[in-house]
């Protein structure tokens, strides 16, 4: 025991102290939860056996009893579109935004800031901001679409199965797009204008510049936004949950949404926890192909 106190006080065994909390940590809170949820969704679990360690193992039958249920195919063609929409024009607005606020104008860095608010704004805020935005009856939306004449009638973006989803996306777009001008201003500012300067004096022009040096050197942060934004998007419950909670008639129900419903609305956790193991699969397939795009990046 001397010894081990003794390791600690001369530095040496405490970096295996930090080391040692940092795995544990991961472990408790990040490993364990994911193994139980996988050997749950190979469970028989109820609310009555819920507490019980004694659970009938069912093997692959509640990946089957998912996979078969009509609203399977719906809601994750659903949530197939509300990802893609979400980050092809959440990186498409934020690089755009990066690029305009990199150059030198009066008041860039407090109109980027101004930018920054709609991240730092909890998602069942923005969206009870977005509800009262996108109502039939007395929404800005509705009274801005209406006053410049492009419709006649409200359209009830919450509660019409043709446009709910799209709402949530566009809401969502709206709070992922703060992200992306952060991580790809620090980006923009890390290539040196030595660069540009010396391709405006061989004679490239602007798209020849952004094609030839932006998006090359930009690569590593367009795909770790791209795999990050992803993630999120993935996890994101509270917008669905303030604005249409998978509705009407699960026009508007994501997979995250889904595995909430089985689990905290039905009971019927087992099926929630397959909903959730594909979705970490999924996540899981992101970020190697992510890797693996960048790996010689890192070697270099």
């Amino acid at each position: 025991m001397q010894s081990l106190f003794g390791s600690i006080r001369d530095g040496r065994g405490f970096d295996a102290l930090l080391v040692g909390f940092a795995v544990a940590y991961l472990f408790v809170f990040s490993a364990f939860p994911i193994v139980y949820n996988v050997i749950m969704s190979l469970q028989s679990v109820d609310l009555f056996n819920l507490a019980s360690l004694d659970r009938p193992f069912v093997g692959l039958k509640n990946y089957e009893a998912v996979l078969s249920d009509p609203l399977a195919l719906p809601i994750f063609w659903n949530t197939v579109k509300f990802v893609v929409l979400s980050i092809v024009f959440q990186l498409s607005i934020g690089f755009g935004l990066a690029l305009y606020f990199r150059q030198d104008f009066p008041g860039a860095q407090y109109l980027r800031g101004l930018f920054l608010a709609g991240w730092i704004m909890p998602a069942l805020v923005v969206g009870a901001v977005w509800k009262w935005i996108l109502a039939g009856d007395f929404g800005v939306l509705n009274y801005l679409m209406t006053s410049l004449g492009l419709i006649d009638d409200p359209i009830y973006w919450l509660s019409n199965p043709n446009y709910a989803l799209y709402s949530i996306v566009i809401a969502n777009i709206w709070l992922g797009i703060p992200f992306n001008i952060i991580l790809l201003s620090v980006g923009l500012a890390a290539i040196p204008d030595d660069i540009y300067e010396a391709a405006k004096l061989d004679g490239a022009g602007a798209l020849r510049r952004f094609c030839s040096i932006t998006l090359p050197l930009m690569r590593a942060q367009i795909g770790a936004v791209t795999a990050l934004g992803i993630i999120f998007t993935l996890q994101q419950f509270d917008l669905i949950a303030a604005l249409t909670q998978g509705g009407p008639s699960n026009a508007s129900n994501v997979a995250q949404y889904w595995s909430w419903q089985l689990s905290f609305q039905t009971y019927n956790l087992s099926q929630g926890s397959v909903v959730s193991v594909l979705m970490i699969l999924v996540v899981i397939g992101v970020a190697l192909i992510y890797t693996r795009s960048t790996r010689h990046e890192h070697v270099a």
